[in-house]
């Protein structure tokens, strides 16, 4: 019988091409951990963030809301202080919240929710201190993170540590400190195993720039196939910021980039086997945990000569999932659905049985989970932009929205931009714009609507609160 207040582990990675699995068939990578929990769990092929950009993913699927809902639709927006979460709902309800790693707040509510947060990467973006000074921040030359163009990030990959590897070796740590110390306390003996857990282990691989063991490397490099060749998309935002072959990196580089970025996939799944293992270690039953997979987006690796994220190609609007949930989900189910990252806020409150907040663009997937497919809206939702922030940006504005209905992809990159239609069905390397094919008419006309209805277009609803799902 499944416990009423059931503990949950939230593994996490950032920038996971969610092909990249052995459990998702590819056959050269090496993931026996995701490929365990994907045996024993269920996987959800068509998951989608719902922003392919770092900050407004991950506040969306804290928040259970879209990125317009939430308020947070670019890189440095983050939720207002005391935002519901999903972890400071089960905190409301007496869970212990642990976040060891990666959350990537930017304002001054750094615990967005968790009682506890272990490891680096809390900082506050100066565009958030309260009362600053305008002119003395204007005449102060900031520290801020960057990374390298993206063929610098390509031709500087390889062998070596880092600031992401780093990043990870101290979350790690200090999750296999808190098991410890959660579960068996060998020093006070005052464990506190009776509360329940939600612990979540987010680290920053593999996310640029692209750096792995030696070992790791050379066993990838002569085995991996590398997107070489590609054609550049004739769409003015889909063929920005490409990186062209011949021209600004090599195939050789194209080749040791995607050899780092396996490398740094098969140290993320070692590294959730040794929290796994951690658990075990202190006596804990797996089969008492709900354990969720997941990443932030995808990573593009030169398809379509393209890196990173930020498109609404699969590559990098996808993300890996898979939720076990012994007892409750036939070991090893795959399911097929459109679903979305904000689902996850409603799916663990079920699954807690806690009561979910109203306002929230989040679906449960217990329904999905249980092999109930009939009600299911096949809808998923993934943009990013717009102008409703009060603070300081520094970065353009967008207006770019994806909206998904079973194999058609629809896109809009705002007034002066062509929309975009894709058939994964009959085009599933995303080659062919159908937008004008009269056979999609009525999918257009539908889709449209629906982008209106979610504020976007020339016709959007001025008074959009959240999908209304």
């Amino acid at each position: 019988m499944a416990k009423a207040r059931p503990n949950v582990l939230f593994l996490m990675s950032d920038q996971h091409r969610a092909d990249i699995a052995g459990y998702a068939g590819d056959s050269v990578v090496r993931t026996p951990v995701l490929d365990e929990l994907a045996r024993t769990g269920v996987t959800f092929r068509n998951a989608y963030t719902p922003a392919p950009i770092c900050v407004p993913a991950r506040q969306s699927m804290a928040s259970g809301q879209l990125p317009r809902t939430c308020g947070c639709e670019l890189f440095g927006d983050d939720l207002a202080p005391g935002h519901m979460t999903f972890a400071r709902r089960l905190s409301q309800y007496g869970y212990a919240t642990v976040a060891c790693g990666k959350l990537h707040h930017n304002g001054p509510d750094q615990m967005g929710g968790w009682t506890r947060r272990i490891g680096d990467g809390m900082a506050v973006r100066h565009e958030y201190i309260e009362g600053r000074n305008l002119e003395a921040f204007r005449d102060l030359p900031l520290a801020t993170e960057h990374k390298w163009s993206q063929a610098k990030e390509v031709k500087r990959a390889g062998i070596g540590g880092g600031p992401i590897n780093d990043a990870d070796d101290y979350t790690l740590s200090g999750a296999l400190r808190f098991i410890d110390g959660f579960f068996a306390n060998p020093y006070y003996d005052r464990a506190t195993p009776t509360r329940p857990l939600m612990l979540m282990v987010s680290f920053a691989r593999p996310h640029v720039p692209f750096l792995t063991t030696r070992d790791k490397f050379t066993y990838y490099l002569n085995r991996v196939t590398p997107y070489i060749d590609q054609t550049i998309s004739d769409h003015p935002f889909l063929s920005s910021r490409h990186v062209k072959q011949g021209a600004d990196v090599s195939e050789r580089e194209i080749r040791r980039a995607t050899a780092a970025h396996y490398g740094m996939v098969e140290g993320i799944d070692e590294d959730c086997g040794r929290v796994l293992t951690a658990l075990e270690h202190v006596g804990q039953d797996l089969d008492d945990w709900i354990i969720i997979y997941t990443s932030d987006h995808g990573e593009m690796l030169g398809e379509h000569t393209l890196w990173e994220k930020s498109k609404f190609y699969e590559g990098s609007v996808k993300a890996p999932l898979i939720i076990r949930l012994p007892g409750r989900a036939q070991a090893g189910r795959i399911v097929e659905n459109n679903v979305n990252l904000c689902d996850l806020f409603a799916t663990i409150c079920e699954l807690t049985n806690v009561p979910a907040t109203d306002g929230l663009d989040s679906r449960s997937l217990v329904p999905l989970l249980t092999g109930n497919y009939a009600t299911w809206n096949n809808e998923t939702v993934s943009h990013y932009g717009g102008t409703n922030l009060g603070h300081e940006a520094h970065f353009d504005r967008y207006e770019n929205l994806m909206i998904k209905r079973d194999q058609l992809k629809y896109q809009y990159y705002g007034r002066d931009m062509p929309e975009v239609l894709f058939d994964l069905a009959r085009n599933p390397k995303e080659t062919r714009n159908f937008m004008d094919d009269p056979g999609y008419a009525d999918a257009v006309a539908a889709f449209r609507r629906r982008r209106d209805e979610l504020g976007y277009g020339p016709n959007a609803d001025a008074d959009y609160q959240n999908a209304g799902y």
